[in-house]
């Protein structure tokens, strides 16, 4: 008799293990949202047509390190409005810099390739979606950088959201005190191997933001959504079994521009070159089912 009982029990505990271990790796299907930074992805201006430099400046495509966005939404069309599509995330804000602003505090910060969404499928509304609008807040890139002749390469934190309440923000050792509000074109700057750290205020309306159906779709002024379109439409049908990805790739062609005074190329901000553009050139959203 206590055979039987050991064994009946072994083979409950075993019923009960293997159930819990289907459950474990039976995930909802997820829309997953990652970013890609591309510096041959072609270079368009805030209606998302191709252009070049401007004649008196220069520019570098700069290797990014991170990004973070603040909103992202699906639109079904170029008619939809700002915020009448399927609107899926929208990042953490807060009142303490005086008015709304992104808590950069509690911002996602992610890499290319890393996740940065993984919403349920059954939480993304059916529908036939056309473009990707992504509001983006804030750029960590490394640039090269020329003094007295000699080159540097260091990072910038650039902060591109409507408004970005930031307490301390640090790059390498150099820390940045804040404490208040900034609204967007906020950047901060730091050599990678000296000691030597800045930050300033890009001007109001600086930042590019394409927005290819900006006639039809306008998006606010000082705002950094980024609009782009799906070469073939996404269809949720809330039926799916599978994940779908999601790859927002961004054109980082030649998206660091300054004014020229020594017209050589390089950015040389100790002999007066000013930035004028930090701006990301486009948005290319393709999917993967």
């Amino acid at each position: 008799m206590r055979l039987k009982v050991f064994l009946a029990a072994i083979l409950v505990g075993f019923i009960f293990f293997s159930c819990s271990d289907k459950d474990d790796v039976s995930v909802e299907p997820q829309l997953i949202i990652k970013f890609k930074f591309d510096p041959t992805q072609v270079r368009l201006n805030n209606l998302g047509q191709p252009t070049s430099v401007h004649v008196d400046n220069a520019a570098q495509s700069p290797v990014f390190n991170s990004i973070s966005a603040h909103y992202f939404e699906l639109a079904p069309n170029q008619y939809t409005a700002l915020g009448q599509g399927s609107v899926l995330y929208h990042a953490p804000e807060t009142m303490a810099g005086g008015d709304l602003a992104i808590d950069f505090s509690r911002a996602k910060i992610v890499g290319e390739d890393e996740v940065f969404l993984s919403i349920p499928l059954s939480q993304v509304p059916q529908g036939n979606y056309e473009y990707v609008r992504v509001s983006l807040s804030y750029q960590n890139y490394t640039i090269s950088v020329r003094s007295s002749s000699v080159d540097y390469t260091g990072t910038l934190e650039s902060f591109v959201g409507y408004n970005t309440y930031i307490t301390t923000h640090y790059i390498g050792n150099n820390s940045f005190p804040v404490n208040s509000n900034k609204l967007q074109g906020y950047w901060a700057f730091g050599l990678n191997d000296l000691p030597f750290a800045s930050s300033g205020q890009a001007p109001p309306g600086a930042t590019t933001v394409p927005n290819p159906i900006a006639s039809t779709s306008p998006i606010p002024s000082g705002s950094c959504v980024v609009t782009g379109k799906f070469q073939d439409n996404l269809v949720i049908t809330n039926n799916e079994t599978s994940n779908i990805y999601v790859t927002l790739s961004l054109s980082i062609n030649n998206s660091f521009e300054w004014e020229e005074v020594n017209a050589d190329g390089k950015y040389e901000p100790s002999i007066g070159e000013n930035v004028v553009d930090m701006g990301l050139r486009g948005l290319v959203p393709t999917f993967q089912r």
